[in-house]
């Protein structure tokens, strides 16, 4: 693991917690991820589920905060968490949080500023799981889920990416970017004014094209405040019929956008991709 270097490390039901920094390629800068090994990592390979985090997070929020280590050591299941975004001082940024650092989109973007660093979604599909895969007791089998922008990002990987995945899951997802403020935005500065490029980068529009239907399990809250303007998952559950597409999509009443939410649905999320994970 000479390309890695350890931060910290934890402790924790039976397991351990680590974060680690390693100079991307891909993103021309040092990165930081995280990673959860169950105690079965000792002595076997494991799978993994990637988890990516929304806006303004990095790889610490969903670690501390979801409660996800204590289900992910009884089914056996490693945890990578990664950064949301390239970061350091000679990396493009904005003074708004949701643009620039820790606001990446998963995205690979075309546009100056931003293109010399912001190529998160190679990072996270291509150098981060080679890069895991050398270094840690854990097989090719991935899953992957995420919250908020995170989940924009888990929905559309897998979409493009089927054969890379046993199975997809989000909280809160951002499903059709293109037409709300968040997603207009960060588009229109990545990758500029053609919206039919951004179509690449649209959950909606990405189930319409799939060949590959994995399963994929959804939950939103119903006291989320930025359901209605930013969120809007009656848009995924209408492309979702009209391609057949079998999406599991949860209403959580009382719900917000919060990490209590995420903490509460966690281990069912765990349990829905360890089927998969296991049969596939």
């Amino acid at each position: 693991m000479d390309r890695l270097t350890n931060i910290s490390q934890n402790r924790s039901f039976g397991g351990w917690h680590k974060q680690y920094s390693h100079t991307s390629k891909v993103l021309g800068c040092e990165m930081r991820f995280a990673i959860y090994l169950p105690p079965q990592a000792a002595t076997q390979s494991v799978p993994v589920l990637y988890w990516l985090s929304g806006l303004t997070c990095t790889d610490e929020n969903f670690m501390q905060k979801a409660g996800a280590h204590r289900m992910a050591a009884e089914l056996g299941m490693a945890i990578v968490a990664p950064d949301t975004s390239p970061r350091g001082e000679g990396v493009a940024n904005d003074a708004a949080y949701d643009l620039g650092q820790g606001a990446g989109f998963y995205l690979n973007a075309t546009q100056e500023p931003w293109a010399k660093h912001y190529q998160m979604e190679d990072y996270i599909l291509k150098e981060l799981p080679e890069l895991i895969e050398a270094a840690f007791p854990v097989t090719d089998k991935r899953a992957i889920s995420g919250h908020s922008m995170g989940g924009h990002g888990a929905l559309t990987l897998a979409l493009k990416n089927p054969e890379r995945f046993t199975s997809v899951s989000a909280f809160s997802p951002i499903v059709n970017p293109i037409n709300v403020p968040w997603g207009e935005k960060a588009f229109t500065a990545y990758l500029g004014d053609n919206r039919a490029a951004w179509k690449a980068y649209d959950s909606c529009e990405l189930m319409a094209k799939a060949k590959v239907h994995l399963p994929m399990l959804i939950d939103q809250g119903e006291g989320d405040n930025f359901l209605a303007e930013q969120l809007k998952p009656e848009s995924l559950v209408a492309a979702a019929k009209e391609a057949g597409y079998p999406l599991e999509l949860r209403m959580q009443e009382g719900y917000d956008h919060s990490y209590y939410f995420i903490a509460s649905f966690i281990d069912e999320h765990l349990k829905f991709h360890q089927r998969y994970l296991t049969t596939s």
